[in-house]
Protein backbone atom coordinates (compact mmCIF):
# COMPACT_ATOMS: atom_id res chain seq x y z
CA UNK A 1 0.00 0.00 0.00
CA UNK A 2 2.34 2.38 -0.95
CA UNK A 3 0.35 5.27 -0.57
CA UNK A 4 -0.74 5.03 2.79
CA UNK A 5 -0.14 7.91 5.18
CA UNK A 6 0.12 8.61 8.92
CA UNK A 7 -3.19 9.59 8.80
CA UNK A 8 -3.99 5.93 7.94
CA UNK A 9 -1.86 4.65 10.65
CA UNK A 10 -3.40 6.92 13.48
CA UNK A 11 -7.12 5.71 11.68
CA UNK A 12 -6.54 2.15 12.10
CA UNK A 13 -4.70 1.97 15.22
CA UNK A 14 -7.28 4.36 16.74
CA UNK A 15 -4.71 6.50 18.11
CA UNK A 16 -3.59 10.34 17.58
CA UNK A 17 -1.31 11.13 14.82
CA UNK A 18 1.17 12.54 17.94
CA UNK A 19 1.26 9.23 19.18
CA UNK A 20 2.00 7.69 15.96
CA UNK A 21 5.01 10.08 15.52
CA UNK A 22 6.20 8.91 18.87
CA UNK A 23 6.21 5.57 18.33
CA UNK A 24 8.37 6.17 14.89
CA UNK A 25 10.33 8.84 17.13
CA UNK A 26 10.74 8.95 20.25
CA UNK A 27 8.85 5.20 21.33
CA UNK A 28 10.09 5.45 24.93
CA UNK A 29 7.58 8.20 25.62
CA UNK A 30 4.83 5.31 24.24
CA UNK A 31 3.51 2.56 26.86
CA UNK A 32 4.53 -0.83 25.35
CA UNK A 33 0.95 -1.48 24.91
CA UNK A 34 0.33 1.26 22.33
CA UNK A 35 3.55 0.85 20.71
CA UNK A 36 3.19 -2.56 19.83
CA UNK A 37 -0.34 -1.24 18.35
CA UNK A 38 1.00 1.18 16.32
CA UNK A 39 4.28 -0.50 14.73
CA UNK A 40 1.81 -3.85 14.14
CA UNK A 41 -0.24 -1.36 11.87
CA UNK A 42 2.67 0.30 10.06
CA UNK A 43 3.69 -2.87 9.51
CA UNK A 44 0.47 -4.50 7.79
CA UNK A 45 0.12 -1.14 5.74
CA UNK A 46 3.09 -1.02 4.81
CA UNK A 47 3.77 2.29 5.53
CA UNK A 48 6.86 4.51 4.97
CA UNK A 49 7.57 7.82 5.97
CA UNK A 50 8.91 10.41 3.34
CA UNK A 51 11.94 12.22 4.25
CA UNK A 52 8.75 15.61 4.51
CA UNK A 53 6.98 13.44 6.96
CA UNK A 54 9.94 12.53 8.90
CA UNK A 55 10.90 15.83 9.44
CA UNK A 56 7.10 16.79 10.76
CA UNK A 57 7.18 13.70 12.53
CA UNK A 58 10.33 14.60 14.52
CA UNK A 59 9.29 17.95 15.37
CA UNK A 60 10.74 18.80 19.02
CA UNK A 61 8.12 21.34 20.11
CA UNK A 62 5.38 19.92 22.08
CA UNK A 63 1.74 21.13 21.87
CA UNK A 64 -1.33 21.50 24.04
CA UNK A 65 -4.54 22.03 22.58
CA UNK A 66 -6.72 24.33 24.58
CA UNK A 67 -10.52 23.39 24.00
CA UNK A 68 -12.78 26.68 25.08
CA UNK A 69 -16.35 28.02 24.39
CA UNK A 70 -15.76 31.71 24.69
CA UNK A 71 -12.19 33.32 24.98
CA UNK A 72 -14.14 37.03 25.89
CA UNK A 73 -15.35 36.13 29.55
CA UNK A 74 -13.26 36.95 32.33
CA UNK A 75 -12.57 33.96 34.25
CA UNK A 76 -11.39 32.09 30.82
CA UNK A 77 -8.74 35.16 30.44
CA UNK A 78 -7.38 34.03 33.99
CA UNK A 79 -7.35 30.75 33.41
CA UNK A 80 -5.43 31.04 30.10
CA UNK A 81 -2.84 33.31 32.25
CA UNK A 82 -2.44 30.16 34.71
CA UNK A 83 -2.22 27.90 31.57
CA UNK A 84 0.55 29.97 29.89
CA UNK A 85 2.59 30.78 32.49
CA UNK A 86 3.10 27.05 33.25
CA UNK A 87 3.43 26.17 29.53
CA UNK A 88 5.97 28.51 29.37
CA UNK A 89 8.56 26.50 31.76
CA UNK A 90 7.82 23.54 29.99
CA UNK A 91 8.46 25.16 26.70
CA UNK A 92 5.16 23.97 25.43
CA UNK A 93 3.56 25.87 22.54
CA UNK A 94 -0.33 26.67 23.30
CA UNK A 95 -3.37 26.04 20.27
CA UNK A 96 -5.96 27.74 21.00
CA UNK A 97 -9.76 25.73 19.96
CA UNK A 98 -13.08 27.38 19.86
CA UNK A 99 -15.87 24.67 19.81
CA UNK A 100 -19.11 26.63 19.67
CA UNK A 101 -22.26 23.90 20.69
CA UNK A 102 -24.01 24.82 17.53
CA UNK A 103 -21.39 23.35 15.63
CA UNK A 104 -20.59 19.71 14.37
CA UNK A 105 -18.71 18.60 17.92
CA UNK A 106 -17.99 15.46 16.10
CA UNK A 107 -15.98 17.39 13.34
CA UNK A 108 -14.62 19.76 15.17
CA UNK A 109 -13.15 17.18 17.21
CA UNK A 110 -11.51 15.03 14.61
CA UNK A 111 -10.03 18.59 13.29
CA UNK A 112 -8.68 19.24 16.68
CA UNK A 113 -7.27 15.43 16.68
CA UNK A 114 -5.48 16.14 13.55
CA UNK A 115 -3.72 18.91 14.89
CA UNK A 116 -1.70 16.59 16.32
CA UNK A 117 -1.66 18.05 20.11
CA UNK A 118 -0.16 15.85 22.31
CA UNK A 119 -2.51 16.58 25.33
CA UNK A 120 -5.94 18.47 25.63
CA UNK A 121 -6.78 20.77 28.35
CA UNK A 122 -10.53 21.17 28.50
CA UNK A 123 -12.54 24.53 29.31
CA UNK A 124 -15.57 24.21 27.33
CA UNK A 125 -18.74 24.21 29.82
CA UNK A 126 -21.05 24.72 27.78
CA UNK A 127 -21.87 21.37 26.41
CA UNK A 128 -24.94 19.01 27.23
CA UNK A 129 -23.69 15.84 29.05
CA UNK A 130 -24.25 13.90 26.02
CA UNK A 131 -21.89 16.01 23.69
CA UNK A 132 -19.18 16.56 26.47
CA UNK A 133 -19.72 12.59 26.88
CA UNK A 134 -18.95 12.31 23.52
CA UNK A 135 -16.09 15.16 23.27
CA UNK A 136 -14.42 13.01 26.62
CA UNK A 137 -14.54 9.66 24.23
CA UNK A 138 -13.13 10.82 21.00
CA UNK A 139 -10.38 12.25 22.80
CA UNK A 140 -9.73 9.11 25.18
CA UNK A 141 -10.23 7.06 21.81
CA UNK A 142 -7.85 8.83 20.34
CA UNK A 143 -5.46 8.30 23.16
CA UNK A 144 -4.28 12.18 23.84
CA UNK A 145 -3.69 13.22 27.63
CA UNK A 146 -6.62 14.94 28.72
CA UNK A 147 -7.58 16.89 31.88
CA UNK A 148 -10.72 18.95 32.77
CA UNK A 149 -9.56 22.48 33.56
CA UNK A 150 -12.42 24.16 35.59
CA UNK A 151 -15.11 22.07 34.15
CA UNK A 152 -16.72 18.88 36.02
CA UNK A 153 -17.98 15.80 34.66
CA UNK A 154 -18.87 13.01 36.90
CA UNK A 155 -20.29 10.69 34.41
CA UNK A 156 -17.02 9.67 33.69
CA UNK A 157 -13.22 8.77 35.41
CA UNK A 158 -11.44 11.99 33.96
CA UNK A 159 -8.69 13.67 35.31
CA UNK A 160 -9.84 17.02 36.79
CA UNK A 161 -9.22 20.43 38.39
CA UNK A 162 -11.89 22.99 39.57
CA UNK A 163 -13.39 23.99 43.17
CA UNK A 164 -16.11 22.33 44.68
CA UNK A 165 -18.47 25.07 43.27
CA UNK A 166 -21.72 22.75 45.04
CA UNK A 167 -19.76 23.27 48.79
CA UNK A 168 -18.35 26.98 47.93
CA UNK A 169 -21.89 27.71 47.12
CA UNK A 170 -23.53 25.55 49.73
CA UNK A 171 -21.18 27.75 52.27
CA UNK A 172 -22.13 31.10 51.25
CA UNK A 173 -26.03 30.77 51.05
CA UNK A 174 -25.46 29.36 54.87
CA UNK A 175 -23.76 32.65 55.82
CA UNK A 176 -26.55 34.39 54.80
CA UNK A 177 -28.99 32.52 56.26
CA UNK A 178 -26.91 32.49 59.40
CA UNK A 179 -27.46 36.29 59.48
CA UNK A 180 -30.65 36.30 59.27
CA UNK A 181 -31.76 36.51 55.48
CA UNK A 182 -34.15 34.52 53.95
CA UNK A 183 -35.32 35.95 50.75
CA UNK A 184 -32.49 34.83 49.46
CA UNK A 185 -32.69 34.48 45.52
CA UNK A 186 -29.87 32.36 43.00
CA UNK A 187 -29.39 34.34 39.53
CA UNK A 188 -28.35 31.51 36.89
CA UNK A 189 -28.04 32.28 33.50
CA UNK A 190 -30.73 30.87 30.72
CA UNK A 191 -27.62 29.61 28.74
CA UNK A 192 -26.57 26.18 30.12
CA UNK A 193 -23.12 26.17 31.67
CA UNK A 194 -22.30 22.88 33.39
CA UNK A 195 -20.85 24.66 36.43
CA UNK A 196 -23.62 26.77 36.88
CA UNK A 197 -25.98 23.54 37.36
CA UNK A 198 -23.46 22.54 40.66
CA UNK A 199 -23.57 26.16 41.75
CA UNK A 200 -27.51 25.75 41.93
CA UNK A 201 -27.43 22.72 43.99
CA UNK A 202 -25.15 24.19 46.72
CA UNK A 203 -27.49 26.54 47.39
CA UNK A 204 -30.51 24.76 46.77
CA UNK A 205 -29.07 22.14 49.67
CA UNK A 206 -28.80 25.28 52.07
CA UNK A 207 -31.95 26.44 51.15
CA UNK A 208 -33.99 23.00 51.44
CA UNK A 209 -31.94 21.82 54.55
CA UNK A 210 -33.19 25.35 56.24
CA UNK A 211 -36.52 24.96 55.82
CA UNK A 212 -36.86 27.32 53.29
CA UNK A 213 -37.76 27.12 49.48
CA UNK A 214 -35.09 27.80 46.57
CA UNK A 215 -36.16 30.97 44.71
CA UNK A 216 -34.17 30.80 41.36
CA UNK A 217 -33.82 33.32 38.39
CA UNK A 218 -32.32 33.42 35.12
CA UNK A 219 -31.21 35.97 33.31
CA UNK A 220 -29.05 36.74 30.45
CA UNK A 221 -25.53 37.64 30.53
CA UNK A 222 -25.86 40.84 28.95
CA UNK A 223 -26.51 43.94 30.99
CA UNK A 224 -28.62 45.41 28.35
CA UNK A 225 -31.00 42.77 28.89
CA UNK A 226 -30.71 41.73 32.04
CA UNK A 227 -31.16 45.22 33.80
CA UNK A 228 -34.72 45.65 32.61
CA UNK A 229 -35.74 42.35 33.82
CA UNK A 230 -34.00 42.96 37.41
CA UNK A 231 -35.71 46.43 37.22
CA UNK A 232 -39.10 44.93 37.01
CA UNK A 233 -38.27 42.00 39.35
CA UNK A 234 -37.46 44.36 42.17
CA UNK A 235 -40.89 45.99 41.73
CA UNK A 236 -42.62 42.48 42.41
CA UNK A 237 -41.24 40.78 44.70
CA UNK A 238 -39.02 40.74 48.31
CA UNK A 239 -35.49 40.02 48.40
CA UNK A 240 -32.96 40.12 50.95
CA UNK A 241 -30.23 38.82 49.40
CA UNK A 242 -28.88 37.70 45.68
CA UNK A 243 -26.24 35.24 44.94
CA UNK A 244 -25.28 35.56 41.13
CA UNK A 245 -23.27 32.70 39.47
CA UNK A 246 -21.49 35.86 37.19
CA UNK A 247 -19.77 38.66 38.97
CA UNK A 248 -21.00 40.51 35.87
CA UNK A 249 -24.34 40.10 36.67
CA UNK A 250 -24.22 40.64 40.49
CA UNK A 251 -23.11 43.91 39.53
CA UNK A 252 -25.42 44.94 36.97
CA UNK A 253 -27.99 44.32 39.70
CA UNK A 254 -26.47 46.39 42.19
CA UNK A 255 -26.35 49.15 39.88
CA UNK A 256 -30.37 48.27 38.47
CA UNK A 257 -31.23 48.23 42.61
CA UNK A 258 -29.14 51.16 43.60
CA UNK A 259 -30.61 53.29 40.94
CA UNK A 260 -34.44 52.16 42.35
CA UNK A 261 -33.74 53.19 46.00
CA UNK A 262 -32.30 50.15 47.39
CA UNK A 263 -28.73 50.40 49.41
CA UNK A 264 -26.84 47.93 49.15
CA UNK A 265 -25.96 46.12 51.48
CA UNK A 266 -28.59 47.70 54.02
CA UNK A 267 -31.64 46.71 51.77
CA UNK A 268 -30.39 43.51 49.95
CA UNK A 269 -27.08 41.80 50.04
CA UNK A 270 -25.25 40.73 46.77
CA UNK A 271 -23.00 38.24 46.86
CA UNK A 272 -20.44 37.31 43.44
CA UNK A 273 -19.58 33.34 42.71
CA UNK A 274 -16.33 34.42 40.92
CA UNK A 275 -14.12 37.40 41.98
CA UNK A 276 -12.89 38.65 39.09
CA UNK A 277 -11.92 42.32 38.19
CA UNK A 278 -15.87 43.32 38.22
CA UNK A 279 -15.79 42.08 41.67
CA UNK A 280 -13.55 45.50 42.87
CA UNK A 281 -14.54 47.78 39.72
CA UNK A 282 -18.51 48.27 41.59
CA UNK A 283 -19.45 50.31 44.50
CA UNK A 284 -20.26 48.83 46.80
CA UNK A 285 -17.12 46.46 45.66
CA UNK A 286 -18.74 42.84 45.65
CA UNK A 287 -18.67 40.28 48.39
CA UNK A 288 -17.32 37.04 46.22
CA UNK A 289 -16.61 33.65 46.52
CA UNK A 290 -13.07 33.49 45.15
CA UNK A 291 -12.60 31.12 42.62
CA UNK A 292 -9.04 30.63 42.01
CA UNK A 293 -9.38 30.47 38.07
CA UNK A 294 -5.64 31.24 37.42
CA UNK A 295 -4.18 28.80 39.58
CA UNK A 296 -6.83 26.29 38.38
CA UNK A 297 -5.10 27.10 34.99
CA UNK A 298 -1.55 26.24 36.17
CA UNK A 299 -2.43 23.20 38.23
CA UNK A 300 -4.46 21.69 35.06
CA UNK A 301 -1.44 22.56 33.13
CA UNK A 302 0.85 20.60 35.40
CA UNK A 303 -1.13 17.88 35.81
CA UNK A 304 -1.01 17.13 32.02
CA UNK A 305 2.24 17.57 31.90
CA UNK A 306 2.48 14.43 34.23
CA UNK A 307 0.46 12.66 31.86
CA UNK A 308 2.08 13.36 29.02
CA UNK A 309 5.49 12.58 30.14
CA UNK A 310 3.65 9.45 31.96
CA UNK A 311 4.96 10.31 35.17
CA UNK A 312 2.73 8.42 38.34
CA UNK A 313 -0.11 10.77 39.23
CA UNK A 314 -1.16 10.32 43.05
CA UNK A 315 -4.33 12.18 42.06
CA UNK A 316 -6.37 12.63 39.06
CA UNK A 317 -9.20 14.86 40.74
CA UNK A 318 -7.98 17.84 42.41
CA UNK A 319 -10.24 20.22 43.76
CA UNK A 320 -8.38 23.31 45.69
CA UNK A 321 -9.31 25.53 48.23
CA UNK A 322 -11.83 28.57 47.81
CA UNK A 323 -12.31 31.31 50.53
CA UNK A 324 -14.55 34.11 50.82
CA UNK A 325 -13.66 37.30 50.29
CA UNK A 326 -15.66 40.02 52.01
CA UNK A 327 -16.33 43.35 51.04
CA UNK A 328 -18.79 46.35 51.21
CA UNK A 329 -22.03 44.47 49.58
Amino acid sequence: MTNTTIYDVAGAAKVSLATVSRVMNNPEKVNPETREKVLKVIKELGYHPNAIARGLASRKSTTVGVVMADVSRAATAALLGGITDIAKKYDYAIKLFTMDPEEDIKENMRKIVAEQVDGILLLNDELELDDMGMVIDLIQDAQIPLVLCNTIYNEKDVPTVAIDYTKATYDITKKLLEEGKREIYFASTYHKYSINAFKAEGYKNAMIEAGHEPLLIKTSGDVSQNSVQFKEFLKDNKIEALISVRDSIAVSFINVATENGYKVPDDIKVVGLQNTKYALLSRPQLTCVDTPVYDIGAVSMRLLTKYMTHKEVSDDKVFLPYRIVERQS
